[in-house]
């Protein structure tokens, strides 16, 4: 029975131009809202992902992207042609961040948490009652005091 569930489409995104589209091909995580300094750069605010087996992530178009090693930990993607950005994939995982703003809509998808918001913007207020993490929202021991 995996097998099947494996082979449909659960999502499907792209840039703004259109030059790179993907599929996803199995189950997505929830949004997280990333607060780091780094996602504030590149999205003009927080960041907000999902993510997928790399496996599963079937993407058209890839000569259009370009990868750039944003820091030890990963590196990150963006449309060649439009600058949209699309993916971060951490080194070391088999998994693929999505950003959640290209994904096509609906996605069905909710915000889970949030992460790194000992970074976060001065100006942001995190009113909801959803987790907040200090740093990484899968490792939060390893950033706590």
């Amino acid at each position: 029975m995996a097998a099947p569930e494996r082979n449909q489409v659960r999502a499907t995104g792209g840039c703004l131009c259109g030059a790179v589209r993907y599929q996803v091909r199995g189950p997505l995580r929830g949004i997280l809202l990333c607060h780091c300094g780094q996602c504030r750069r590149v999205h003009g605010h927080l960041g907000a992902y999902s993510s997928a087996a790399r496996a599963d992530v079937l993407i058209e178009g890839a000569d259009a992207l370009v990868w750039f090693a944003s820091s030890a930990r990963g590196r990150r993607s963006f449309c060649r042609v439009c600058g949209s950005s699309l993916f971060f994939e951490p080194v070391g995982e088999s998994r693929l961040a999505i950003v959640a703003g290209s994904l096509d809509q609906p996605s069905g998808l909710e915000v889970i948490g949030h992460e790194y918001v000992e970074n976060k913007a001065d100006y942001v207020r995190i009113d909801d009652d959803l987790p907040a993490c200090p740093g990484d929202f899968r490792a939060p021991a390893a950033h706590g005091s």
